[in-house]
């Protein structure tokens, strides 16, 4: 397992001086709105070709369908939301445009690529047709009605594009507003994702699935750290493989429940988020690793993870409550040192310090403590690197107070992170003896072979 000088090398000081080698410096503006502008210059017509392109296949079958709920009837047409319809178009420039870095700009265009991609394949493969006809309009409402008119037919349905693009671009500027101009923020991009409906240019169910896609897009290209497919290679470990499978077809079928039951109930469109979660998982599982739940060293995920991933979350905090329901949360180790299952923030708040393993969890909002995480991914042995850095900050961390080490359960990551502590630290002169210890707390250990071979 190694010594507790070769731990020395703390976790805190290793973090906070990759945080300063990978800090982005101000990059001279000029450069960035070249970028800006060449990425304008291909999404422009990519967009209108690409969607022009098809609406005019969708035109072409005489088996185009449509998802619409008996109350959209009740919706009323606001000719004057036009207005906030088409201000997206002037935000989708400005928010390239206003950036402060080049790879500000290539995330945000790989946002617009994405949403646009996903969108027109699902077009071209599902088209679904409006089925409502907008009354005469005049003025400037009719105006604008006339030129949307002219590239945009009624075929371009679920997911709505619009409403895709909305969440990219609402959350690239609330990151960037403050003040009284935020809740202005928020309220005016309520007003153009209501006016989707209001506007007659889609029905209902175009909403959440675009809305589905927007956060995919935020997903797939975060604002900040790693690309979850950066330096993703297919994993060569059974086990990995085993569980990717396993997650794919649950994503599959999920998939297929969505496609077929539409048929029946619109509702069961629903099934498409959970679907994504469990493709999501799937991928990590199959070489991208614990980075596909986007979590910081804080114990906090982005939006998009928070959003995509939440059936599965769901999905893994209710199985940690069937299987530590007869258990207490945390067991005294030795010396201040807790182990346990994922706490509440009540729980969390009773400790100095949390060391956090579980990669699908998220920290309490409401817990008052400091909290150090080092997400590794369920049942896969962790890296040896992170075993001996979150050993070495569990040290670090027990000279200011208790501290508790958790996973989602507190069986397995947990347990190898503080068997790896008591063998580095003379508490255990083996590794043997460091599971007995465990063992004799009462709590199940399932040590990794990974961590038994990084104790040895």
């Amino acid at each position: 397992m190694g010594n507790l000088h070769r731990l020395g090398r703390t976790a805190p000081l290793n973090r906070m001086a990759s945080s300063l080698a990978s800090t982005v410096r101000a990059e001279p503006y000029g450069r960035v709105v070249v970028r800006a502008a060449l990425w304008l210059a291909f999404l422009a017509p990519f967009f209108y070709l690409s969607y022009g392109f098809a609406n005019w296949l969708s035109s072409r079958r005489d088996d185009v369908g449509s998802i619409v709920f008996a109350w959209e009837h009740s919706i009323p047409f606001l000719a004057w939301t036009i207005v906030p319809y088409w201000s997206i178009n002037l935000f989708y420039g400005l928010s390239l445009l206003l950036n402060d870095s080049r790879q500000g700009v290539d995330r945000l265009a790989g946002r617009y690529l994405t949403a646009q991609i996903v969108a027109v394949a699902c077009f071209i493969l599902f088209p679904l047709t409006l089925t409502f006809v907008r009354p005469a309009t005049s003025g400037l409402p009719g105006f604008l009605f006339a030129v949307l008119g002219g590239f945009d037919k009624p075929f371009n349905q679920a997911p709505s594009l619009h409403i895709a693009l909305l969440v990219i671009i609402w959350d690239h500027w609330r990151h960037r507003l403050g003040g009284l101009l935020l809740p202005l923020w928020h309220g005016w991009c309520f007003l153009i994702g209501a006016s989707v409906l209001t506007t007659w240019q889609h029905h209902f169910i175009d909403i959440p699935t675009g809305a589905l896609l927007g956060f995919f897009a935020l997903w797939l290209f975060p604002r900040a750290g790693e690309l979850p497919f950066s330096g993703a290679r297919l994993t060569s470990d059974t086990k990995a493989r085993r569980l990717a499978l396993f997650y794919a077809l649950g994503a599959v079928l999920a998939l297929g429940g969505a496609a077929l039951g539409a048929f029946f109930f619109a509702t069961a469109l629903i099934l498409l988020w959970p679907a994504l979660a469990l493709a999501i998982v799937a991928f990590g599982y199959a070489g991208a690793g614990a980075k596909v739940f986007q979590k910081t060293a804080e114990g906090h995920v982005s939006l998009a993870s928070r959003v995509l991933l939440w059936p599965y979350r769901l999905g893994a905090g209710v199985n940690a409550a069937i299987w530590t329901r007869k258990l207490p949360p945390f067991v005294a180790v030795s010396d201040g040192v807790f182990l346990g299952r994922f706490p509440t923030a009540s729980e969390a708040s009773g400790f100095g310090t949390v060391i956090d393993l579980a990669a699908e969890l998220e920290k309490p909002a409401a817990a008052d403590c400091r909290w150090i995480s080092f997400p590794m991914i369920d049942l896969l042995p962790p890296p040896v690197t992170m075993l001996e850095q979150a050993a070495s900050a569990l040290e670090s961390a027990r000279r200011g107070g208790t501290v508790l080490v958790c996973c989602a359960l507190g069986f397995q990551r947990s347990a190898g992170v503080v068997a790896e502590w008591l063998v580095a630290t003379g508490r255990a002169g083996t590794p043997k003896l460091a599971r007995e210890m465990l063992m004799a707390t009462g709590r199940p250990v399932h040590l990794a072979e990974a961590a038994e071979q990084a104790a040895s």
